[in-house]
């Protein structure tokens, strides 16, 4: 197995232990809603904390339900998602087709070298 392999095999065993740590060991279970996001979890502590507080402003749109928040925070992260894997594809595909440039011109020299030819120089 290559190193790449091992770390990338270490790297999806570190995730998939995050994600089942928690429900395993039932991190959680004492609140009644264990997995709610953090605005929820700072929303009651700033309630606990001031009774009183006012937001500075408001939502510009509120979702209708939960379900539709949902699908689309998952909306927004599969976009996000496809921005980047489009990035780094870009990226490594411009180093790959210098890498072909460098070589196809690497091996037009030494042909050129080869036959006599002065480097630099194209016969036409």
């Amino acid at each position: 197995m290559s190193r790449n392999a091992k770390i990338n095999t270490l790297l999806l065993a570190l995730v998939a232990a995050l994600a089942v740590i928690p429900l395993v060991f039932g991190l959680g279970d004492h609140k009644e809603e264990p997995f709610a996001g953090a605005d929820a979890e700072a929303e009651t502590a700033i309630t606990e904390i001031d009774p009183d507080y006012e937001p500075w402003f408001s939502p510009l749109y509120e979702p209708p339900s939960g379900e539709i928040e949902s699908a689309l925070f998952a909306l927004q992260a599969a976009l996000g998602a496809g921005v980047l894997a489009y990035c780094f594809g870009v990226r490594r595909g411009r180093r790959q087709g210098e890498a072909r440039a460098l070589e196809r011109l690497r091996a037009e020299a030494d042909e050129g070298a080869d036959a006599g030819a002065v480097p630099g120089r194209r016969r036409v």
